[in-house]
């Protein structure tokens, strides 16, 4: 190679580019911005690269792959990467620099993104493996494990009341003495909701629903505490925000009337605070339990009313967020034309996204969530015509890769959305390995909703039931339905 190839494919430069890469190269780049590219073996040979795996410190190994002399004379942005990853431009930049990660799921998923082979790898990948689906292979979980994991996160959330007792923000009984309350009340209020978050992402809320609930009413007594004139607004839009996790918490737990009441004081404690995107957030909650309980018009009508409400205070984030799900609800009307063009303008806002400058409890949207929302619109519509269903299984293999390891939840609804996918693609096969791994994830979580989702990948395997493993694996799911009852 001298500096008059392309060091990508290896094509002679002409004498007038400066860019380092031929044309069909630059093209090629043009598609980086939404998933790494596949490189050649020779890739991990370059000495940079072979330093890095061998000091064992992953955020090494990613700068050296920002800067690998395939991708052209200027470094890959970390920008770019980091969105590869399901992270921000900042995380990245500290993961680089900062100490080694020892986080397994979190290494694996990483080497998963960026096709590190397995022989470069230095610690065991848990299951994760570069599957020809792009789906995360993880083993199933025997009843003893779940049971170990379910004591783990009850000694979690026991360590998380333990916190919000020590704040003076309830107490053993969920009962504490009145008292004035400042600044750093509200801040220790905002930090253990976001631990709860923290766990509702990983488990599911059937084991979290209680506690929250618990907290949300403690802390909504504490608008009759004293405090300073000038400290309301963010007092109330914290028990707002306390409210709509307990509604969130309660909706996937499949209590769906403890949802309905906690969505409604938590939007009427926002419109209060004048937190009008806090307002939206909790119309979406109230519309994903509507398109939950496939009430798909009257989500719609919540979806629309939460944009109206909004006007110009609206943030590209939850802009995206709305115009993400309300795709969703209008291809289950029928609408396909109409939904992609919404998911279109969910996109659009997506690239104009700035997290310096959007609240913190929207850093769960992500692209794995916009890429999730093209995956329903598209199995919608293959479910009508059968030559959309390959896309749908790559709009969906798209979103489980982009998903952060610690957003279990939506990685398993994901890979329950790739096994209906698959269906309709005539790939049985493929769906039944899926679907059996999704019956045990779910096993593995506290979420009715992740059951009803699997439960209901009975309407899309009926053209396959004359193979005799689909059939078994329909009755499977019968028995997985009379169970979540």
């Amino acid at each position: 190679m001298t500096h008059t190839n392309c060091p990508r494919c290896g094509g002679r430069l002409a004498r007038d580019n400066d860019s380092g890469r031929c044309a069909p190269c630059q093209a090629a780049e043009r598609a980086r911005m939404s998933a790494p590219p596949a490189v050649p073996a020779s890739f991990w040979e370059h000495e940079p690269v072979r330093q890095a795996l061998a000091s064992r410190h992953l955020g090494r190994v990613i700068r050296a792959y920002r800067c690998h002399p395939y991708h052209g004379r200027s470094a890959l942005p970390q920008t770019v990467v980091a969105g590869w990853l399901g992270i921000t431009q900042a995380q990245l930049s500290r993961v680089e620099n900062g100490p080694p990660v020892v986080h397994l799921d979190r290494l694996a998923h990483w080497a998963q993104v960026l096709r590190i082979p397995l022989e470069h790898l230095w610690f065991a990948a848990l299951g994760h493996t570069h599957s020809a689906v792009g789906a995360i292979n993880i083993s199933p979980m025997s009843h003893a494990q779940v049971s170990e994991a379910d004591q783990g996160r009850r000694a979690l959330l026991a360590g998380i009341a333990a916190v919000a007792a020590g704040a003076g923000l309830v107490g053993g009984r969920g009962l504490v003495q009145p008292r004035r309350i400042g600044s750093a009340d509200v801040a220790r209020l905002n930090a253990v909701l976001e631990l709860y978050r923290s766990v509702d992402y990983e488990c599911g809320g059937g084991l979290l629903y209680g506690e929250v609930a618990r907290f949300a009413e403690s802390v909504y007594r504490m608008l009759d505490w004293s405090h300073p004139a000038g400290l309301t607004p963010r007092l109330v839009a914290a028990v707002a925000a306390a409210r709509q996790l307990a509604g969130w918490t309660a909706l996937d737990a499949g209590r769906h009337g403890d949802a309905q009441r906690h969505f409604a004081a938590g939007e009427r404690a926002a419109l209060t605070a004048g937190d009008v995107l806090l307002a939206a957030m909790i119309r979406y909650s109230q519309a994903k339990q509507l398109q939950h309980l496939r009430h798909n018009r009257d989500a719609l009508a919540t979806l629309q009313l939460a944009q109206a409400q909004l006007g110009s205070r609206a943030t590209p984030t939850i802009k995206a967020l709305l115009w993400g799900a309300e795709a969703a609800s209008i291809a289950a009307l029928g609408d396909h034309q109409a939904a992609t063009t919404a998911l279109g303008k969910a996109s659009d806002q997506f690239e104009r996204i700035s997290n310096e400058r959007e609240p913190d409890w929207l850093g769960f949207y992500d692209r794995g969530e916009l890429l999730a929302q093209y995956g329903r619109v598209y199995r919608d519509k293959a479910r009508q015509d059968r030559r959309y269903a390959r896309e749908a299984v790559r709009w969906v293999q798209d979103a489980i890769a982009a998903f952060g390891p610690a957003n279990v939840r939506s990685t398993v609804l994901n890979e329950v959305g790739l096994c209906s996918a698959l269906f309709l693609a005539d790939e049985p096969e493929e769906a039944l390995a899926v679907g059996a791994r999704v019956i045990e994830q779910a096993r593995a979580m506290s979420s009715k909703r992740v059951t009803d989702r699997v439960v209901n990948l009975r309407r899309d395997l009926a053209r396959h039931l004359e193979l005799s493993e689909v059939a078994e694996f329909e009755r499977r799911l019968c028995i997985e339905a009379a169970a979540a009852k």
